[in-house]
Parts: C-alpha cells; sequence; structure tokens
C-alpha cells in the first residue's frame, strides 16, 4: 500500500523515511508541497499542512489542494495527525486517541464556502456522503494494535470536534461541545474528513492530547506545558505510524457515495 501521512503543528517534516524526496505537486488548487520515501518498507508520502515554520495557521490551510496533492500521489489510504485539547476529562494530556466519530455541523472550508468537492450543478458524479461512522475501521483497527505499542496511554474510541482557528475556545464554547459528547477539539482535521470521505479515500484520524481545552481542568497549565507536549508529539505520532503501516494491506473507505450522474 501507498499511505498519506498527513502532519501538524509541530510535525513539519518527518523522521525516519528513507529516500526521502521533497516536491512540488500542482493542482487546480494550487502548489503542494509533499514528501515521498519508505517506512518499513513502505512507500510514504507526507504533507504538512500547515508548511515548514508553522507558515499556514488553522485558517489558512488549503485543505482541497492538500487531498487533491494525495490522490495525484496515488495514496491508498490517508493518516491525519492531529494534535488537541481535551474536551472530556477523562482524556488527559499525553493520550492518544483514535477517533470514530466527527462533530463538524458548519461544514464549511475556512473561506466559508461548503466543505464539498460537488460545487457545480450537474457536474458527474456529484452526490452525497453516506455513512455511519465517517473513518475508516480497517485503518483505525491498524492504529488502535500500534498505538498500544507506544508510550502513550490510548483511548480506541472518541468524537473529534472540529472548530474554527486561529483563536482557541472559550469555556462556554466548550460547554456547548461537551453537551454533544466531544472528546477533543482541533481546528484542521473536520474538512479533510469530509474531502476524503466524499472522495472515497480510506482515511482514520489520529489526536495526540496537548491541553484541557479552556473549562474543563480546574486550573489552566502554563502554556509552555501545551508547546512541550506539542513538540514530543512529533515522535510518539512518529513512533505510532511505524508501528501501523508494516501491518496495513487493505483499507476501505467508509461510507459510500450515493452519485448522481448526468
Amino acid at each position: 500500500m501507498r499511505i498519506g501521512v498527513i502532519t501538524g503543528s509541530g510535525s513539519y517534516d518527518w523522521p525516519h523515511m528513507a529516500s526521502a524526496a521533497p516536491q512540488t505537486v500542482t493542482t487546480a488548487y494550487g502548489q503542494v508541497t509533499v514528501t515521498e520515501g519508505r517506512l518499513k518498507g513502505v512507500e510514504i508520502v507526507q504533507l504538512s499542512r500547515h508548511g515548514a515554520g508553522h507558515h499556514r495557521l488553522s485558517h489558512q490551510v488549503d485543505h482541497k489542494a492538500n487531498l487533491t496533492a494525495l490522490q495525484a500521489a496515488n495514496v491508498d489510504a490517508v493518516v491525519s495527525l492531529t494534535v488537541c485539547g481535551a474536551v472530556d476529562p477523562a482524556t488527559p494530556p499525553g493520550s492518544l486517541i483514535i477517533f470514530d466519530d466527527l462533530y463538524f455541523p458548519a461544514n464549511r472550508l475556512p473561506d466559508g464556502t461548503p466543505c464539498t468537492w460537488h460545487d457545480t450543478p450537474g457536474k458527474a458524479g456529484r452526490g452525497h456522503w453516506i455513512f455511519d461512522r465517517p473513518f475508516s475501521e480497517p485503518l483505525r483497527q491498524a492504529l488502535i494494535t500500534a498505538a498500544h505499542e507506544t508510550r502513550a496511554p490510548v483511548v480506541e474510541q472518541g468524537v473529534y470536534g472540529h472548530v474554527d482557528g486561529p483563536r482557541f475556545n472559550s469555556r462556554a464554547e466548550i460547554a456547548a461541545l461537551a453537551t454533544a459528547k466531544v472528546t477533543a477539539v482541533s481546528q484542521t482535521a473536520g474538512p479533510e474528513t469530509v474531502l476524503a470521505g466524499e472522495a472515497e479515500l480510506p482515511l482514520a484520524l489520529v489526536g495526540f492530547v496537548t491541553d484541557y481545552a479552556n473549562g474543563i481542568a480546574p486550573e489552566p497549565e502554563p502554556v509552555q506545558a501545551l508547546l512541550n507536549r506539542m513538540a514530543a508529539s512529533k515522535t510518539i505520532f512518529a513512533e505510532l505510524v511505524a508501528r501501523a503501516v508494516p501491518t496495513l494491506n487493505a483499507a476501505t473507505p467508509a461510507g459510500f457515495v450515493h452519485r448522481f450522474d448526468s
């Protein structure tokens, strides 16, 4: 299999990849830099959603360009990685979450337009993504097994809550998300999940908890504690992916797309 890996804050390049070769992919939505190489004998295409040095904040990430670039690189599946803030007080900082559900009711891209490939009336292939769970279950299971072999606590299920950035959320906003049973939040993975789903591209999402979201802990931690865990996430994510990818031999998309082809 050929695996796409989307990395986030703190993971702008990917360690231990053999024959790593950065290249620029030109898409209809803009240019994207990817790095191709091999990890444990598996072909990897790594994409940093923020770019080197966190060039793009969350509201500047071009999700359509990123997913198009991975499709152009002929990946068979995608592992999306994100640092996140815990909404569930039972999910402590330092945990890995293998998400199995999504809370993204706005369904909007950062520019405010609907999060969909289907933006032209009558275009062939248009349709509805229909699913019970939004993430590829074979990918999830491989990641769960690999996560238990790392040094991090593992949460095998969770609701990913997409929130708009770049600011963090208020206590009242986090309290509202808690009523929807959101486990943890970040600012980028909602559009990736939806666009991959519509493209029938298998995707799984893993979070690494850097802190508790506003109002969850009795007292907020110093910001430096968040930054320290963000820095540590790169090594933990790299270990997780290195353990998971050799076990991947098949992946199925989440759900299906009912298309109204003209």
